[in-house]
């Protein structure tokens, strides 16, 4: 006779409760990160053209270019605010010079002065536009000519470009705000993915798997181009988590040094040998690495979920500490791919030691929780 439990049915997730995963899972953002903000954006759009030309106010498709400028590359939290902020305060100076200058031409009614002075304000802002503050002096210089074009608008029309302006700053920084990524999880689903990466390699490397040139070249490739984009995000991980970013400089480097180590391993001796030489070379070393596969694949598992210690990144190094003799019992050939390993397993360690360090900042989810029982 079945038991009950052979029949029972598991309900299917309704749309509306995958399109809810999606949209408050950090993983699922990260995912589809740019089709929520191009969501975003469209939204912004949508109520700038209401807010404006659905009410008929004079030149209103300045909120929407307003609006584009300011959040339309705006995309992880830890930039957000600074950058908004930037270009609402290059806006809102550039709107004023652009006033002026039309008040000015009305009084001098010279319009070579007028170019003269637009010309000068371009060039102070294209010196602070090469700067940590550039898009200050990008966007005055850009709003000054939507308000004033070359000095010869009416000062209503500059005075409703203005409005329109100011519109569009505020329903660009309502939305920036709008379920932004944040930069930590990209940061961290990076690296995972670069950790696991890197043990697969690591373990068909040792075991004796054939792999062709083009497919490591590939493999290799991909790894080194999600390196890349982690330094990028660093910044905006720095503002959003609190953490020194010499820190995070410190694991980005060892990270490129276990992947420099596991470029060397895979272009050495090692990868030529036949099945008995291989063989002897895990038989010396095979504990030690599975034991640097685990850490590689426990500190993926740690990013990737936030729960570092749950997932068994080991609080104290579980590698042996090997000694000089341990290389000699080794053919002269596989002698330097024991040092590299030896290198290369001391690397992982530290990097274990940061991630655990620094695990109460990157793990927004703990501190959440934290928040949320306070």
């Amino acid at each position: 006779m079945a038991s009950a439990d052979s029949h029972t049915v598991i309900p299917r997730r309704s749309a509306l409760s995958r399109m809810v995963r999606a949209v408050t899972s950090p993983y699922y953002r990260y995912r589809h990160a740019k089709v929520l903000h191009s969501l975003r954006v469209g939204l912004a759009m949508l109520v700038s053209i209401l807010a404006t030309t659905g009410i008929d106010i004079p030149h209103g498709i300045w909120s929407s270019v307003t609006l584009l400028v300011v959040i339309g590359g705006l995309q992880h939290h830890g930039n957000i605010r600074k950058k908004a902020a930037e270009r609402a305060a290059g806006t809102l100076l550039g709107a004023s010079i652009g006033l002026s200058l039309i008040v000015l031409q009305n009084l001098t009614g010279s319009a070579p002065l007028t170019y003269v002075l637009m010309s000068i304000v371009a060039g102070i802002c294209a010196w602070f536009a090469i700067g940590s503050s550039g898009y200050i002096g990008l966007l005055t210089a850009i709003t000054m000519c939507i308000v004033a074009g070359h000095g010869d608008n009416l000062i209503d029309v500059g005075l409703w470009r203005t409005l329109n302006v100011l519109i569009g700053i505020v329903i660009a920084l309502a939305f920036s705000f709008a379920l932004p990524l944040h930069a930590t999880y990209s940061w961290r689903y990076g690296l995972a993915t670069n950790l696991r990466e890197c043990a697969r390699v690591y373990t068909r490397l040792l075991e004796g798997e054939t792999i062709s040139e083009e497919e490591q070249v590939k493999r290799f490739l991909a790894i080194n181009k999600r390196l890349v984009q982690l330094r990028s995000l660093m910044p905006s991980v720095a503002k959003e988590i609190d953490v020194p970013q010499s820190k995070l400089e410190e694991i980005q480097r060892l990270h490129r040094s276990v992947l420099s180590s596991l470029e060397l391993l895979a272009t050495g001796p090692l990868m030529h040998a036949d099945a008995t030489a291989r063989a002897t070379y895990a038989e010396q070393c095979g504990v030690e690495v599975r034991t640097v596969r685990s850490i590689l694949l426990a500190m993926a598992r740690g990013l990737r979920f936030g729960r570092a210690t749950h997932f068994g990144i080991p609080a104290a190094s579980p590698l042996a500490q090997r000694h000089g003799d341990a290389a000699l019992k080794l053919p002269t050939e596989f002698q330097g791919p024991y040092w590299l390993g030896q290198r290369l397993a001391e690397q992982v360690d530290r990097l274990r030691e940061l991630l655990l360090e620094t695990e109460p900042n990157w793990n927004i989810e703990r501190h959440s929780r934290t928040l949320l029982k306070a």
